[in-house]
């Protein structure tokens, strides 16, 4: 097998749940996905665990403190030619169940709200005829049954 010196990247998102069991989810402004709406989350790092990313990328687009719990799934996606990631989903607990996100990165999101489980499966079966989910939400809302 030949290396043309490209490789997936890793990406790695937080599934985190309000009281009413809702999930966090915002509106991407990135070039990747721009328009979509996706989880808080980014890049992993080199040396860093999937725990220690999470928590990272959710505090600084977010300003929750989470706590990393389960994986919930990963996908395979990819973009297009010169984009493909392979994405790790994890639960997470807020620390402060009371706390609510802010937009911390506005170049990168419009805003955050939450979000049914319901909701986010008909947005993945584009049921409106429209992507409406960043694809690896949506690759990760069609392979999963439920959050829990």
């Amino acid at each position: 097998m030949a290396c043309n010196g490209r490789h997936p990247r890793v990406g790695i998102f937080a599934i985190i749940t309000n009281q009413q069991g809702q999930i966090l989810i915002g509106r991407r402004l990135s070039k990747l996905g721009q328009g979509h709406w996706g989880f808080p989350g980014g890049h992993l790092e080199q040396g860093e665990d999937f725990a220690t990313c999470v928590q990272r990328e959710t505090f600084e687009e977010t300003g929750l403190r989470v706590t990393a719990g389960e994986l919930a799934g990963v996908t395979n996606d990819r973009f297009d030619s010169d984009k493909h990631y392979v994405t790790i989903f994890m639960r997470c607990d807020r620390e402060d169940g009371q706390q609510q996100p802010e937009v911390l990165e506005p170049e990168k999101c419009e805003s955050w709200t939450w979000k049914s489980w319901e909701d986010l499966q008909r947005m993945a079966k584009r049921v409106d005829g429209v992507q409406e989910l960043f694809l690896p939400v949506e690759n990760f809302m069609l392979q999963e049954k439920s959050v829990c």
